[in-house]
Formats: structure tokens, C-alpha cells, sequence
């Protein structure tokens, strides 16, 4: 059993890592990755799997036992499945998810299985293909769909569907998805738009979780589910004699960085202490200049030591990735 290294100030225990494998996606998400100019990371910034690979051992060696594999689309980044392969056996590694827009998941989907991922993110803000092409700007909702179901044959559990809730635009649709609780055994996740970067798309009035429940609470009552330890920030319900789950995620309304045990590494290699801070250490040019273990496991007790204890109440031009895609959510 790993040593347990990675305590903040704050006696939080950081045991789960987002691995954002790159920068790019095959979407253009309207609050994330939006239709505007942006500079992307030129190839030899990125990390290399390798590299990956070996920041991701050490850092489960000092306590990380949780690990999601993000982008960007991971799986538009070539050698993914094989990465995810690597990955998994690592030794103390507990639990490997991965998330995804789910166009690419058909044609990668018995790697991604027998990777051993187990847990699968699949991003949905809508059931309507004429809003999916509108909030996505690709006409792709039909093969997302189809990968879901295929997700599901193959065993993944759980399924989490992520909605974004986008004011003015997918309203009308979270009682829809809401509703797939009950006929598929998907954990459906609401999440508050977080108000990150330049996008097309800034509400006036933001969907928060209060708004959500009420648009979908009519399907029946919400009965708390208890939390597991590996559990993320969602606060988790069901609905009576519902297969699935219904979750919320809300960043804005009520923040939970009291509880947060999370640390980032970006594609092009720091560690993140807070998505909306822009607090962070620079691990791959220590890599890259040959340093020892022990030398990238400072690094990582750096970046623990400097997380701060909750994000900006109010956003600033510096405290915040210009667009989500850059960071991996």
C-alpha cells in the first residue's frame, strides 16, 4: 500500500488526478471549447505518453488511487487505447475512468474495455440532434447515441451522462434526460455552466441546481443516495423504482472545495491545484532535464502545498483557463 504523501494545508487527502492528454477536440462545444480563435499547443509541448505514464506512477506511489483520463477528446489523440492500456497496470492505481464527447467510442470501444477502464464520462447536454449540432456544432448526435448504447452492452459501469445545464438552450431538455434514469441504469449528471473563458455563449441568468430540480422534479420524488468514498462532488439521488441515478453538480451555487481532493495534470505538463485558480508547477521541464523521482515528487508536494483552500469567488482574466478545453474539465 502506497504512502499517503499528498496532504494540503488543509488536511485534505489528494487521491484523485485528472490527466488531461491533450488540448484538441473533434467538437466545438459552446462552453467549452467555443467557435473562436485559439492557439493550440504546438506538438513537442505536449506530453509524451511515456512521460504521462511516469508522472502518473509517481504520483500513485505518494497517495493517488484515482485517476480520469480527459481532454480535450482523449480518444482523438492518437495511441489512447494503448495508453489506457499502460495505464491500468499500474500497480495501487484503484480506479481508471476516462471522459468523452462519445464520437469516437463504436470504433474503440472493445480496447477501451479490455484496457480496463471500467467507468465511463460521456458528455450530453441533450436528447434533440437538431440542439445537440447547436450546442456542439457537429450533426454527430446519432452515432454519441450509439456508442452510448454500445457502452452499455459491453458492461461499462457506471455510465455517467454529463448535461451541462445552458440557459436559454437545453432548458427544456433535462426533464428528457432526467427521465433516462428510469428506463437505463445511466448515472445522469447536471452540471452548473461554469463561467470559464471566452465562449459564444454567456447566460444572464445561469441554470443553477435549485432551477434544475424544479424542471425535473415532477418525474417524482428525489431520494438521497449515501455517498461512496471514491465519490466525486455530485450530490447523488434517484428516483423511486428508477434503474439509474440522478446527480448535481454545482460549482457555482455551492461550491465544494472544502471537500476537494483533486489535482490536474495538463497536457502540456503542469500540475493544477484548482480549476479556476492558476495556481500550478511546472512538471515536465524538471522531466525533461532528467531529474530523478524524488526530484518530480517536490514538484508534486509543491504544487499540494500551494492549493488553496477554495476558488475566487469572483473570476479574474488570470484566475481562469481562457476556454475548458484546454484544461480537461
Amino acid at each position: 500500500m502506497q504512502e499517503h504523501q499528498l496532504v494540503d494545508q488543509y488536511k485534505r487527502h489528494l487521491n484523485y488526478l485528472r490527466i488531461s492528454i491533450t488540448d484538441r477536440c473533434n467538437l466545438s462545444c459552446i462552453y467549452c471549447n467555443p467557435r473562436l480563435p485559439r492557439q493550440k499547443l504546438r506538438h513537442k509541448d505536449v506530453l509524451r505518453y511515456e512521460e504521462i505514464l511516469r508522472i502518473a506512477r509517481i504520483g500513485v506511489s505518494m497517495g493517488i488511487t484515482k485517476i480520469r483520463v480527459t481532454g480535450g477528446e482523449p480518444l482523438a489523440r492518437k495511441g489512447c487505447c494503448g495508453f489506457l492500456e499502460n495505464l491500468a497496470t499500474i500497480d495501487g492505481l484503484e480506479d481508471l475512468s476516462l471522459t468523452t464527447n462519445g464520437v469516437f467510442l463504436k470504433q474503440n470501444i472493445d480496447r477501451i474495455a479490455s484496457a480496463g477502464v471500467k467507468r465511463l464520462n460521456i458528455s450530453l447536454d441533450t436528447l434533440n440532434p437538431e440542439k445537440y449540432q447547436r450546442i456542439t456544432g457537429h450533426d454527430v448526435f446519432k452515432q454519441v447515441w450509439e456508442g452510448i448504447e454500445l457502452a452499455l452492452e459491453h458492461g461499462f459501469a457506471p455510465i455517467k451522462l454529463n448535461a451541462v445545464a445552458i440557459s436559454g438552450i437545453n432548458d427544456d431538455d433535462l426533464m428528457q434526460l432526467a427521465e433516462l434514469s428510469f428506463k437505463y441504469p445511466f448515472h445522469i449528471r447536471f452540471i452548473e455552466r461554469m463561467p470559464i473563458g471566452k465562449t459564444s455563449a454567456q447566460p444572464a441568468n445561469p441554470l443553477l441546481v435549485p432551477d434544475i430540480i424544479k424542471k425535473i422534479q415532477t418525474l417524482g420524488n428525489l431520494i438521497p443516495i449515501e455517498r461512496d468514498t471514491i465519490d466525486g462532488p455530485a450530490m447523488r439521488y434517484r428516483f423511486k423504482d428508477a434503474m439509474g441515478e440522478i446527480g448535481f453538480i454545482s460549482p457555482v451555487s455551492n461550491h465544494f472545495c472544502k471537500g476537494c481532493n483533486r489535482l490536474r495534470l495538463t497536457a502540456d505538463g503542469h500540475i493544477l491545484t484548482c480549476l479556476l485558480s492558476d495556481v500550478s508547477e511546472d512538471i515536465k521541464t524538471p522531466l525533461r532535464l532528467g531529474l530523478l523521482d524524488n526530484d518530480l515528487k517536490t514538484v508534486f508536494l509543491k504544487a499540494v502545498a500551494r492549493k488553496p483552500f477554495q476558488h475566487p469567488e469572483k473570476l479574474t482574466s488570470c484566475a481562469q483557463p481562457e476556454q475548458m478545453v484546454s484544461i480537461g474539465g
